[in-house]
């Protein structure tokens, strides 16, 4: 309808065999991760790179279906060899109880928290805030799911959007602090990191667990699609 009424438009698709079914006017297939339409965050000669590439899309008319491949490597595939995490933490246990879960989330958190203040001031900015709560809830609000428990917030009126939630948040706050110093390291280092050696990652694959299994449809939901990446799932 847009292209109907004189308004050329163009794609940042990341999905081929969606782009493909949708066939959009003016498509650029792009070779990173989700939610990085423009590659990593802070390279702005990279992102200008993608952008200027998909903007000369609209000066062809040679379609009614363009799709054109970015050629370059995604960014966030390239570990850096280099690199150190700025919060050092012991490779977790696995805890049997809500209440062990919850002390050793909370001690962890406690060491977390004030690595990621460095990251918000070197930065100005963070994109945690969906949970509706302090982080300094988020040790007893989340270990209670595995009792069973359903809790809310005043943000969001079920359990299992409270729970979404706060794993967005979770992720956001661990995958920011680690980077408050230095150069950054590949989203993959973030990840290996995360659900390799915190208890906050294996917290989330313990609540996916759980989510799994009850009998709350909306709870199973969430749990299954949004906790934990595929590739770390437990074998």
């Amino acid at each position: 309808m847009l292209e109907e009424r004189g308004l050329p438009t163009t794609v940042l698709a990341l999905i081929l065999p969606q782009v493909e079914k949708t066939r959009p006017p003016r498509a650029l297939m792009l070779p990173f991760m989700l939610g990085r339409p423009l590659g990593e965050p802070n390279d702005a000669s990279f992102q200008r790179r993608v952008l200027l590439q998909a903007l000369r899309l609209l000066e062809r008319a040679d379609g009614p279906v363009l799709l054109e491949h970015f050629p370059e490597d995604n960014p966030s595939w390239f570990d850096r060899p280099d690199w150190v995490p700025a919060v050092s933490l012991q490779i977790p246990g696995t805890p049997h109880a809500a209440a062990a879960w919850e002390a050793a989330f909370r001690i962890e958190l406690a060491a977390v928290l004030p690595v990621w203040a460095r990251f918000k001031a070197r930065f100005g900015r963070t994109t945690v805030g969906l949970a509706g709560q302090p982080p300094e809830a988020w040790a007893a609000f989340a270990t209670s799911f595995l009792n069973g428990a359903l809790p809310t917030v005043p943000l969001h009126d079920t359990a299992a959007l409270a729970l979404r939630f706060l794993a967005d948040d979770l992720k956001a706050l661990y995958g920011e602090a680690v980077q408050a110093d230095g150069a950054p390291p590949s989203a993959r280092q973030i990840d290996q990191w995360f659900w390799g050696r915190t208890v906050a990652g294996q917290l989330l694959i313990a609540l996916r667990g759980v989510a799994l299994e009850s009998e709350n449809n909306a709870l199973k939901t969430v749990g299954g699609r949004y906790f934990v990446p595929v590739p770390y799932l437990p074998s």
